[in-house]
């Protein structure tokens, strides 16, 4: 219904340069991932652990200076949202889903605690998978199974093939629609 009250621009123009964006956005995150896992095969010094005596604006946390740091914000927000977008569809959480003027107190409060919990992981999602080096003064490469080179190259792996194989999965489900629907097929 959105889709039928959506200008022809939206529709033309909008829907589809937004789903290039996603799917930009995941590749970029795909391919950095990867590169992390390399680097983790070839150098210890990969190892998401806390950067020592790097004093902020001294030490560039990007090879590609301005634009790799400006495009690591950008994928933190993309893999928040993203990550937000999925704990809400998920089958064991979509009661929790806020309604429009009609949601109680307990739902609200499962909410900020779902917010919180979801926050306060993603320095730590976005350092052990490779997006980033920095440390959000936070000293998060304290945690002790950030030094285990198993879960952190299982944990990287699982990832960039999940999100491969739903991103495949998603792309050639559509092209098979649109194929279907082309050639007259049921769709």
């Amino acid at each position: 219904e959105l889709r039928h009250r959506a200008s022809p621009w939206q529709r033309n123009l909008g829907y589809p340069l937004a789903m290039l964006g996603l799917l930009a956005l995941t590749g970029i995150s795909v391919l950095i991932v990867c590169f992390h896992v390399l680097e983790l095969l070839l150098d210890d010094a990969a190892m998401p652990r806390g950067i020592q005596d790097a004093s902020l604006g001294q030490v560039s946390f990007s090879i590609f200076g301005s634009f790799g740091a400006a495009l690591q914000v950008v994928l933190i927000f993309y893999l928040m949202l993203s990550s937000v977008v999925g704990f809400y569809s998920s089958p064991l959480f979509t009661h929790l889903l806020p309604q429009r003027r009609d949601t109680p107190l307990t739902k609200i409060i499962g909410n900020c605690v779902s917010l919180l919990v979801l926050s306060s992981a993603l320095p730590v999602f976005s350092r052990t998978l490779g997006i980033t080096r920095f440390d959000l003064l936070g000293d998060f490469g304290r945690f002790n199974w950030l030094g285990n080179f198993y879960i952190v190259f299982l944990y990287n792996m699982g990832f960039a093939g999940l999100t491969s194989l739903c991103l495949v999965k998603r792309v050639s489900w559509a092209a098979q629609t649109e194929l279907l629907r082309a050639f007259g097929g049921d769709g």
